[in-house]
């Protein structure tokens, strides 16, 4: 019963985020497979290495839909006008915006589990890092967005800011070309003329770091949040 009680309640969460359609954003990812699959059948001399498949495949699809779920996670109050009974919820605002921060990641985690189970099955194998990866990316611009989001008080202009810094990021690692241990989307399979020591050691680091940033721009994106007075101002 109690397990029952926690669904409905998470639909209800899903729902006031997303709409009754919430069920087929895990599903939208598969266009971008799509659109890989006719890039590559229109260039046979195109082809996806199984290392490139966090970037390529998983990680670019599930991070745009990170930054969707997360300028909806605070701001989506503030466009529905429903901010001010976010407040009135028993146990603290905090606890419904983490109820969201929950709802999304696992709508992150049913299209990580889709993809992964077409590219694996139509595509080519990959490694497992692959699936952390690219979960880490997603949750990272998610939790990016729900903060810049809650910082301008505007779902779009958190969604731009957000990608903006998706780009700076594409453009600083080539897109994937040049790895750096500090991207959401480091990738230690993309990694050439290193010792295994070295790798594995800027592995770690990364996915901690990333572990610690995550948490810190969701306390931060709660903090102000929290601001009341300064939230409800011409919301």
């Amino acid at each position: 019963m109690v397990l029952w009680r926690d669904l409905r309640f998470m639909r209800l969460i899903l729902l006031s985020m997303f709409g009754r359609k919430f069920w087929v954003l895990p599903m939208l990812p598969l266009l971008w497979l799509g659109f890989i699959a006719l890039a590559v059948g229109l260039d046979p001399n195109e082809m996806i290495r199984a290392e490139e498949v966090l970037g390529t495949l998983l990680g670019i699809p599930m991070t745009v839909l990170g930054i969707y779920f997360g300028m909806r996670i605070i701001a989506g109050e503030i466009e529905d006008r429903s901010l001010e009974v976010a407040y009135t919820v028993p146990g603290g605002s905090h606890r419904l915006w983490l109820l969201k921060l929950w709802g999304g990641f696992l709508l992150l985690l049913a299209a990580e589990m889709i993809l992964a189970t077409v590219v694996a099955s139509l595509i080519t194998f990959f490694p497992f890092n692959a699936i952390y990866g690219a979960m880490q990316a997603s949750f990272f611009y998610m939790a990016l967005s729900m903060a810049m989001s809650t910082l301008f008080r505007n779902e779009i202009a958190g969604a731009v800011f957000t990608i903006s810094i998706l780009a700076l990021n594409g453009l600083i690692t080539d897109f994937g070309e040049n790895q750096l241990p500090i991207s959401p989307f480091w990738n230690p399979e993309m990694v050439t003329g290193a010792d295994v020591t070295e790798v594995f050691a800027w592995s770690v680091q990364n996915r901690v770091g990333m572990i610690l940033v995550i948490c810190g721009m969701i306390c931060l994106a709660f903090m102000r949040a929290n601001r009341r007075e300064r939230m409800l101002t011409d919301s």
